[in-house]
């Protein structure tokens, strides 16, 4: 039976197939000469298990009329002090571009989650900050969130612990990120 999974660009079709589409193409990559298939079915699996979790962390929020990027911007300013954060620090905290998070904003702002203040010190800077409505919400769409294991109900703590570290392997070693910086010593 098909299931439909509604995300925030597209639909997610979980098939329940009685086999491992991945595995079936490393079969036929190997089968073809292409080598051991072993990185292309780290790298399918990465994605096809992104969009899995997506729409399960989409479909939670989604009562709250949040997607997860929108979730993504609450949770870094109720985290911030004053609750609130320059734009450009909010695109390079959640690594987007600029465009990304004045959309995000603006839609944020709409439905009065957020507002844009000038910052006090710096005129060419606009600060976005939660609003007491915003401030409400977003501990309860982390608990939503959390109820549902961040759609990763499926693996057990020791498993969230090696695919975390993998992952987070896989990022540094791509310069994602650098582990010079001490966590929680960032402020405005």
């Amino acid at each position: 039976m098909d299931i439909l999974v509604p995300t925030m660009s597209a639909t997610v079709t979980l098939v329940g197939l009685d086999f491992d589409p991945i595995d079936e193409a490393r079969r036929n990559w190997q089968k073809h000469g292409w080598g051991d298939g072993q990185a292309m079915v780290a790298a399918t699996s990465i994605t096809r298990a992104h969009q899995i979790v997506l729409a399960e962390i989409n479909a939670a929020l989604t009562p709250f009329g949040l997607t997860f990027s929108r979730f993504e911007v609450l949770a870094l300013l109720y985290f911030a002090r004053d609750n609130s954060l320059p734009m450009g620090k909010v695109g390079a905290r959640l690594q987007v571009h600029p465009t990304s998070v004045t959309s995000l904003v603006n839609r944020l702002e709409q439905d009065a989650l957020v507002q844009r203040i000038a910052h006090p010190t710096d005129r060419r800077t606009t600060l976005v900050r939660l609003t007491s409505s915003g401030k409400k919400l977003t501990p309860t769409c982390a608990a939503a969130l959390e109820a549902i294991g961040f759609g990763l109900l499926g693996l057990e703590k020791p498993q969230l612990d090696i695919v975390a570290d993998a992952v987070t392997d896989l990022r540094q070693s791509t310069g994602d990120w650098t582990p010079t910086a001490t966590p929680g010593t960032g402020g405005h």
